[in-house]
Parts: C-alpha cells; structure tokens; sequence
C-alpha cells in the first residue's frame, strides 16, 4: 500500500481502474534504482520463452555435478597452487528461474551504483523533454514522481531483459563472471541447459559437467580473495563516478521505441547498445581501461587454467571447447558489463588475457602466475597483458 503522505503518481481517480492498478503495483514493488521484481519477471520470461518448461533437476543430476565439482578442486588446487576456500561449496543444480533469482540477488551490490547513476540521466532526459514542467505537473499531479519511478522500470526491464538472455544457455553461476557481494559459497549450475548443450553437441555429459565444474570452481578459488570484490567495486565506482551519458541519443531511442511492438521493445533492450550510451573523454578512458584489465585477467585466467587441466583430465576437451567457442562467438562484448554496468570490455580482451597467462606460464611456472591473486597491486595492466615480460619484470 502507499504511504499516504506521498502523492500518488497516477492521481487518485484511477484507482478503481484494473490496468492502473497493476501499473501502480508495478511501479512501487521497488524503491531503489532498479525494479528488481520487473526485472526478475522479465528475465524469467525471456528465460523460458512461450511455453517453454524450466524442469527441476532430479537427484541424480545434482549428485554427478557434486561429484564433478569434487574432482575439480582437487585438479585446480593440484595445478595453479592457489588456496581453496577456507569454507566446502554447496553444490545445487537449480531451474532457469532459480538461476535468474540467485543472480539478481548476487549481482546487486554492483549494479545499483551503475543504475543510480544512469537513473540521474534518463530523469534528466525526461525532464529535458517537457517544454514546461511546472505547467505539466499542474496537468497531472505527482508527474515529476511518476518521471522518477521511470527510470527503476527502464533499468528493471533492461536487465531483465539481459538475464533473461543469458538464462536461457547459462550453464552455470559464473556464467556472469564477476565476483558476489556475499563471496562464493555455493556453485549453481542449470541442469536443464546443460543437458540442451551435451545433446546438442553430443558431448559426453560425464566429461562436460566435469569441464563447467572446472570453470566454476576456478572462478571461485580466484573470486574467494578477500581484496577482490571491493577491489572490482572501486574500479568501478571510480568510473561511474564522473560518467556522463549521452542524453540526446537516449531521448532518440526512447522515442523510436513503439510501446505497442513487444517485439520493438526487445529488440531495442537486447540490442548490443541498448537504450543507454556513454560520452567518453581521456581521464574516463583510463578508468575504463583499468576495468577492462581487471575482466581481461580475471576471464584469462579461468580460460588458461580450465585448458590446461580440461587438456590433462578429458579425453574429448578439445571438442569441448570448440563447442564452447561456437557459443560464445555470437556477442563481440560481455553483454553483463555492457548493458548492465555501461562498461564495454570487448571479448577479444579475454583472449589476450588467456594469451598472457599462458606466456607467464610457458615463461616461469604456475605459482609465479598465481601471485596475480596476491593483491589488487599484482594484477596485470592493461599494457603488461600485451607484453607479459613487463609483469614479470615487476613482480618477479
């Protein structure tokens, strides 16, 4: 219910009216800068498609991915020499929706100073539009309360819109690949699309799991560090700080938008752009540039350490990741980063942080790779991810 001390945006008179009841109870089922429900209601959605199922896993599922998981620690901690956990994962095996809900929950903490920030623009764009606001709100009482609560609708939709995307072929947890805010003490995996991708590349599904098990403990050995959320957190407050949108060409694509085309409007959030777009200057380049560092490392190394173990452990690991690479091919930026954070880091980075790992690796030995995780200092620049001995030369 309301607080009766706040206007309500729709006026009183449609109350009684069904669509702007549910419009208003949308409106106010979040009060921050992004409407959380929206979004977890749109990602399931797009997740299932029309009439699509979202199965529970059975019991014999969740105990082979427990069993896959178990062999990737040992195998993990054995090769990069890093400290497991202090703490033992649970292992779960959820739905598509469950997947969506865990993220959204886990991935707040970082998105919310973003969408505080692009919330600020998209008002100011509104506001911008209206040849007199004062005059309109004499129109409509509440108007400039109901522009506010336009921006939590835009952003929920738009990463819902994202999710929804990635929920509908994430295999596992780190699937988005950036550390939580409540550090990594289970593993999920999506039984259901991982069963999709081992019939569809006809994959032997022991192998399989046990190469996602991999993927997903290494990035939980990485993100475990105690430095490494905040650290992730500062690069990207330090960025979003001083980020100025471009106000014009939101307005375009907001007004290019056909309210009545469902279609219109998924295609516009799912795009590779979506309705937000960055003005970008020197000082904000740089910011830019150490973030893109931190993923390029952080993604590098998970893919250079699941190669070499997946190499040593599974017979079929090559036919595996050309699968993987055929998945991944499609999206030319990490559409988390870019549609829900305003940061582009172009994929190609991930290769090359791959490329670094592997040369310190041939260069010196896993260990000495492995000081990257010592502290927010030892991570590679941008600069030191194409020439790996200056990194060397630093920290050796």
């Amino acid at each position: 219910m309301s607080d009766p001390q706040v206007p309500d945006p729709l006026g009183d008179a449609w109350n009684d009216v069904p669509l702007f009841r549910e419009i208003q109870r949308v409106l106010q089922s979040s009060s921050g800068p992004v409407n959380w429900e929206l979004a977890r209601q749109v990602a399931v959605a797009n997740a299932n498609g029309e009439g699509g199922s979202d199965p529970e896993p059975n019991d014999a599922d969740v105990h082979s991915l427990q069993e896959a998981v178990r062999v990737a620690e040992l195998q993990v901690a054995g090769f990069t020499g890093l400290d497991a956990p202090s703490d033992v994962a649970s292992v779960e095996g959820v739905r598509r929706a469950v997947w969506i809900q865990r993220n959204v929950d886990g991935l707040r903490s970082l998105i919310e100073p973003a969408a505080t920030r692009i919330g600020e623009a998209v008002t100011r764009a509104q506001t911008e539009a209206l040849p007199d606001v004062s005059s309109a709100e004499q129109l409509m009482p509440g108007l400039s309360q109901l522009m506010g609560q336009m921006s939590p609708l835009l952003l929920g939709a738009q990463i819902g819109t994202v999710l929804g995307a990635l929920g509908q072929e994430a295999l596992g947890q780190y699937d988005i690949a950036l550390p939580r805010s409540d550090g990594a003490h289970s593993l999920l995996f999506v039984v259901d699309n991982i069963a999709t991708f081992e019939r569809d590349w006809s994959l032997d599904p022991t192998e399989f799991r046990t190469w996602v098990a991999t993927h997903e403990v290494t990035h939980r050995f990485a993100f475990s560090r105690g430095w490494v959320f905040g650290h992730l957190r500062s690069l990207l407050d330090d960025y979003l700080s001083t980020l100025r949108f471009d106000i014009e060409g939101m307005q375009r694509r907001l007004e290019g938008i056909d309210a009545s085309n469902p279609e219109a409007i998924q295609e516009v959030l799912g795009s590779e752009e979506g309705l937000f777009g960055t003005m970008m200057d020197d000082e904000q380049r740089l910011k830019l540039r150490r973030i893109q560092a931190f993923m390029a490392a952080v993604e590098g190394y998970a893919d250079h350490v699941v190669h070499a173990v997946g190499g040593k452990l599974l017979r079929t690991s090559g036919r595996i990741e050309e699968a993987m690479l055929r998945y991944r091919e499609s999206e030319r930026v990490d559409p988390v980063l870019e549609r829900m954070l305003g940061v582009e880091v172009e994929r190609e980075w991930y290769a090359r942080g791959k490329a670094f790992c592997d040369a310190v690796a041939e260069a010196t030995d896993e260990p000495t790779l492995s000081r990257m995780w010592e502290d927010a200092e030892a991570m590679p620049s941008l600069p030191e991810i194409e020439e790996p001995r200056l990194w060397l030369a630093r920290t050796v």
